[in-house]
């Protein structure tokens, strides 16, 4: 593939006139040596083949020094390729050994020893080269003369023309004899890259210059280089001239590299990559990064470039303490970018989160089941070790280390230290992992917290804390019905994608002045009572309150509705054993036709999933939005008359959104946008 002058000269040279890189003409690989010796080229190339190292028979010719040196093979007057040519000096090594016994040799071996030392000298010198996806290795005879055979003796030199190389291409060169007698030589050697891009900032703009001339057509590709997968096109434009792109600094990141080739057919293009050790794009590349929750024991780490890192579980308490490793037991793990990986977890728990390192710092931190399963709980991690002759033992993890049990410290897990053994034989605490070497558990100790307090008010002032205790009450109750407003969310669990949705809607709205209830987070109560149950004590509770019961429509909850009207076929039966809205419909469908549901109830949908239209009319006598493009109005409705503000609806929209957003691309991802058919064409 010939490279056009104008590139050669901005790598080599402003003025072609004064290049001085030798030119030779024609397609042809060729070889020469120096005076003296005779050599010849095998043709086409040979298999690489090291071999291992032989005992030299005799004297023979081994490689002693390698060199490399630019020149230019041109096909005509100014097109060219840049080629490197080796330069291979050779010596002899070793002598003829004389016989041991020359009695016993006798006279009749002199004349075949005698004829062996005035005999030439032959060897098989291999030069194998190797760049970015070009290898090669070629195969050349030399012979010297018995003249100059003497052991440690240079003989001369070994010249091949050429290996043909890419600008700014790293190549690696080795020789070495066949058989092989010694270590073979090496060598590296990073070719010319092209001098015409400058990278300048402007406050938050980062201007790329090319600096082509005016008369040169010529494309131009933004792309990211991601070691695990292939090339990832961002930006293609054709151009002429010398251009000026400007970028945004967050758009800066380690992999972004700039691809140039001149508009003409078979082109070489050439690549460069200006950001790898730019401090700013490494910190842009971990702010675009996310930790994804694929499942309730897989995941997947998402960033535009694969940087090296480790990721491991940590426990979060609700009180801002850091985040706990759990190391030991668990160690961390070399992280693989954009893809699945596995969780060493048996159940998952609001407050086990995933922590990313690099370089020895935390870059990224997600507690991945908090949507699922609600917020962080106020549980004891019990840490269970085994010792080397089976001999349990048990601490519990606190910001100031890890407790033994039973203990007499002063911290709070050593006050509840029987209570908390006494929990975990009767089986109340939650196995998140089992191991060879010990477990952990998860025990919930609200109830003794709740319970110390109250034995400690009973035993100051009986009198004083039952008039508290009714203050509070009433204060409550008061709080509930003209302050934080209850919000009960009835869907239907039509797929895991769906109900990860659902859970992400429910954590964003429980962070305004909303008491949000969701089956989601009470799975255990309402495998006690049932589904129907516990969603007629849900929604008279709510409705007591003046609450609102926000019905989130999908395709199944609408195949469920019609399927009630007698308005469609049977909905499938593939919902869960918690699914809640099937139950919900024998309490929601009377206020519904009777009347009664403006205030108490709100529909929505989601953007991309259902349209509103496909909502049956019966359900549009409430107010019906599409999420996240009507948050406003939905806040607005959720809000009520007379509950506590949520401040600018503009700023709680866009928090619920940011919640939203990444769930909603994730159950369905678009094609890469800003390629068409224009980048097809370049990548041809």
């Amino acid at each position: 593939m010939p490279v056009p002058w104008f590139l050669l000269s901005l790598a080599l040279g402003r003025n072609p006139a004064v290049i001085s890189l030798e030119r030779i003409v024609g397609p042809q690989d060729a070889a020469r040596c120096s005076p003296g010796l005779s050599c010849h080229l095998w043709d086409g190339d040979m298999l690489c083949l090291l071999g291992s190292i032989e005992a030299a028979p005799g004297p023979v010719l081994v490689p002693t020094h390698l060199q490399a040196e630019l020149v230019l093979r041109c096909h005509q007057e100014t097109s060219c390729d840049l080629c490197v040519r080796v330069t291979v000096q050779l010596a002899v090594h070793g002598h003829w050994e004389e016989p041991e016994d020359e009695e016993k040799s006798g006279e009749a071996a002199e004349p075949e020893l005698k004829e062996l030392r005035n005999a030439s000298l032959q060897a098989q010198v291999v030069l194998s080269f190797q760049a970015y996806s070009t290898a090669r290795c070629v195969l050349l005879e030399v012979q010297v003369p018995a003249a100059r055979v003497q052991s440690g003796q240079a003989v001369g030199s070994l010249v091949f023309d050429c290996f043909e190389a890419a600008l700014g291409a790293e190549v690696r060169i080795w020789s070495y004899t066949q058989p092989r007698y010694q270590k073979e030589l090496n060598l590296m050697q990073q070719l010319p890259v092209l001098p015409w891009l400058n990278v300048s900032t402007d406050g938050d703009s980062v201007h790329l210059v090319l600096n082509v001339s005016e008369e040169q057509h010529f494309g131009l590709l933004l792309y990211w280089n991601q070691v695990q997968g292939s090339l990832k096109p961002w930006w293609h434009r054709n151009l002429t001239g010398p251009q000026t792109i400007t970028l945004n600094q967050t758009d800066l990141v380690p992999c972004l590299c700039i691809q140039m080739w001149p508009l003409e057919p078979d082109p070489v293009r050439t690549s460069i990559c200006p950001f790898k050790e730019d401090p700013q794009a490494h910190r842009n590349v971990w702010r675009a990064a996310r930790v994804q929750l694929l499942s309730t024991k897989s995941w997947r780490l998402d960033m535009p470039c694969s940087l090296p890192a480790e990721v491991m579980l940590c426990w979060q308490s609700p009180g801002g303490d850091p985040c706990q490793p759990l190391m030991p037991p668990l160690s961390p793990e070399n992280v693989t970018v954009n893809k699945a990986s596995e969780f060493p977890v048996v159940e998952g728990h609001p407050n086990l989160c995933v922590q990313v390192r690099s370089w020895e710092k935390v870059q990224l931190q997600e507690c991945l089941w908090s949507d699922s399963l609600g917020p962080l709980k106020d549980d004891v991690l019990l840490v269970e070790t085994q010792g080397s002759q089976h001999n349990r033992s048990l601490c519990a993890l606190e910001p100031t280390g890890c407790t033994p049990l039973p203990s007499r410290a002063t911290t709070r897990a050593a006050h509840l230290g029987e209570q908390l053994l006494e929990d975990l034989q009767s089986g109340q605490c939650l196995k998140l992992w089992n191991g060879d070497l010990g477990a952990l558990w998860a025990c919930p100790v609200d109830k003794y917290v709740h319970r110390r307090w109250a034995l400690v008010w009973l035993a100051c002032l009986l009198l004083a804390a039952v008039l508290l205790f009714l203050l509070l009450l009433r204060k409550d109750r008061g709080k509930a019905a003209a302050g934080v407003r209850a919000a009960l969310l009835l869907y239907s669990a039509d797929n895991t994608a769906f109900e990860s949705l659902v859970g992400s809607l429910a954590t964003a709205l429980s962070r305004l002045p909303l008491r949000v209830a969701v089956d989601l987070w009470s799975r255990r109560e309402l495998s006690a009572q049932g589904p129907l149950a516990w969603l007629h004590a849900q929604r008279r509770q709510t409705l007591q309150e003046r609450g609102v019961v926000v019905l989130l429509f999908s395709p199944g909850a609408v195949a469920l509705c019609r399927e009630w009207l007698q308005d469609g076929p049977p909905a499938p039966r593939a919902h869960g054993p918690h699914d809640a809205f099937a139950a919900s419909l024998s309490c929601v469908l009377p206020d519904f036709l009777q009347g009664r549901a403006s205030g108490r109830y709100v529909g929505a949908c989601f953007d991309g999933l259902l349209a509103l239209d496909a909502v049956p009319s019966l359900f549009r006598a409430a107010p019906l939005f599409s999420l996240p493009s009507q948050l406003r109005g939905f806040l607005s409705a959720l809000q009520g008359p007379c509950a506590a503000r949520f401040g600018r609806l503009e700023d709680s929209a866009e928090q619920v959104a940011r919640a939203l957003q990444p769930v909603l691309d994730s159950c369905f991802r678009p094609p890469p946008r800003g390629l068409g058919p224009e980048l097809e064409a370049g990548l041809e």
